[in-house]
């Protein structure tokens, strides 16, 4: 059994540019280290250590992908995913759940489709990468 899974069919179009990725996480030292394995993978990423500062990095970047922590002080990400999915422009960027919480518990809090996805943290980068690229397809450019 795997500890990721692609939740909606939510898609994402890079246009040929490198995914952008937001980290959002409390564990700063972990979510740069992350980070840095994902700019291995030729995404580029971006860190966020709260709430405020996701919603802020979020608006202001424009991720493709946001890769959100659950237990964090202040604002879960659980709230956090649901202010995103209603901003104009961060409600069609693909949320991640990356968490230490198992599926389920996940499920459980999910109100709508805040979540397009869900990783248990610990997994191989190799599961989060393939995780990630899932969502994304670009149409054949029409003619």
């Amino acid at each position: 059994m795997t500890d990721h899974h692609r939740w909606t069919g939510r898609q994402i179009c890079t246009h040929g540019r490198p995914l952008r990725v937001l980290i959002v996480d409390d564990e700063d030292t972990q979510a740069r280290a992350l980070a840095a394995c994902l700019v291995s993978e030729d995404m580029h990423a971006r860190v966020a250590t709260g709430g405020t500062e996701a919603v802020d990095g979020a608006v202001r970047w424009l991720p493709h992908v946001i890769l959100m922590d659950i237990s964090m002080p202040g604002y879960s990400g659980y709230h956090v995913a649901r202010v995103l999915r209603q901003g104009a422009l961060t409600g069609k960027i693909v949320i991640i759940a990356h968490t230490s919480l198992k599926q389920g518990e996940v499920r459980g809090h999910v109100r709508g489709d805040e979540f397009d996805g869900y990783i248990q943290k610990g997994q191989p980068v190799g599961h989060l990468v393939r995780l990630v690229q899932a969502f994304v397809e670009c149409p054949a450019q029409s003619r």
